[in-house]
């Protein structure tokens, strides 16, 4: 059976991955030793990389003055009640290098910083989310909030590390994948930001292309794409074993695009919002079950656990499609019932 991908395409798509494991990386972390011994530890291993390419250099601010690198992709400043936190990011940043805050003590840091007359951007204060909500920044700026320091148990560490990422790719863009080769911490949110965006692109094909037939190779390029990415972001190669893989899932696209078709032709004026939700719900499945399999929360094959998602998603899509569709009439409702059940179910 000949796949409705550009093979080519998703050739090229591994030349890129392959540079971005030789592209070099320049990272400072500055450590504030007023800051939680916990947060310290948490982002200097966050920062541990093997590998070769990644320069990761350790500074402690203690009054000396900075001298920023230059030549730095980021830096990463562990803040804690120092009053040098803010003018020292604001130093990096004229430099020209992007500089994340991580603390758990964010109202604090924010005050300290505004009240010195270095403000710190507030989407560059990075913490893990509270147990309850924070106050209102008090006049004074020292007193403790009743959350702060949030304690880094395990939910709260895992959602540090989650922000940070979110952080990196969103201000190295152009090296995100070779940070998320780089230090396991980047993987997930880069992975959450492919599949949201093609998801997006799917629903947007869907709603979009009107020639009968014509947004299946763009859908399929499009997952065969995202699923690259991912495995890219957690350092899978891609050989014959990752092809034959990548083939069997995206061949089952043809589901999810035969059960759009059945459910447009017996709910034309909604034959549209089908497509987009069945483009949307089946990348987003696929994208997230693949996440999962490399984060070990999944057992079983990929092309398993991936296509049994996909599956259940285009499945729940096309519930929401028929219900729509009772509204039309008991007769329209029972044949997009037993279109679902005879190509989904297959």
């Amino acid at each position: 059976m000949q796949l409705p991908v550009d093979v080519k395409a998703v050739i090229d798509e591994a030349m890129n991955i392959d540079e971005a494991r030789r592209t070099p990386l320049s990272v400072s972390v500055y450590i504030d030793e007023s800051a939680p011994g916990d947060v310290q530890a948490h982002v200097r291993q966050a920062f541990a990389s093997a590998s070769p390419h990644a320069r990761v250099s350790l500074t402690y601010l203690d009054g000396r003055t900075l001298a920023p690198y230059p030549g730095d992709d980021m830096a990463v400043i562990v803040a804690g009640l120092g009053e040098q936190v803010g003018r020292c990011a604001e130093q990096i940043r004229q430099a020209g290098v992007p500089v994340m805050v991580a603390t758990t003590l964010p109202s604090l840091v924010a005050e300290i910083a505004q009240a010195s007359g270095h403000p710190v951007p507030q989407g560059d204060i990075v913490a893990p989310k509270a147990p309850c909500a924070l106050p209102e920044p008090s006049p004074a700026g020292r007193e403790a909030a009743p959350c702060e320091p949030v304690a880094l148990d395990a939910a709260a560490a895992a959602s540090l590390s989650e922000l940070m990422g979110g952080w990196v790719v969103a201000a190295c863009e152009d090296k995100r994948l070779a940070f998320a080769l780089a230090f396991p911490f980047v993987r997930k949110p880069l992975s959450m930001e492919s599949v949201n965006a093609t998801a997006l692109q799917n629903a947007g094909v869907g709603l979009l292309v009107v020639i009968p037939g014509a947004d299946m190779p763009v859908m399929t390029l499009n997952q065969a794409k995202m699923l690259l990415m991912i495995a890219a972001a957690y350092g899978e190669e891609l050989n014959l074993a990752r092809v034959k893989e990548l083939a069997a899932l995206v061949g089952g696209a043809f589901a999810c695009r035969a059960v759009a078709r059945q459910l447009a032709a017996f709910v034309p004026a909604l034959g549209w919002a089908v497509k987009a939700a069945i483009g949307y719900a089946g990348t987003q499945a696929m994208g997230r079950a693949a996440i999962e399999y490399y984060e070990g929360e999944a057992l079983g094959k990929l092309a398993e656990a991936v296509g049994a998602a996909r599956d259940r998603a285009v499945q729940a899509a096309a519930r929401s499609a028929a219900q729509r569709a009772r509204a039309t009439g008991a007769t329209a409702a029972r044949a997009v019932r037993a279109a679902v059940a005879g190509k989904v179910g297959r």
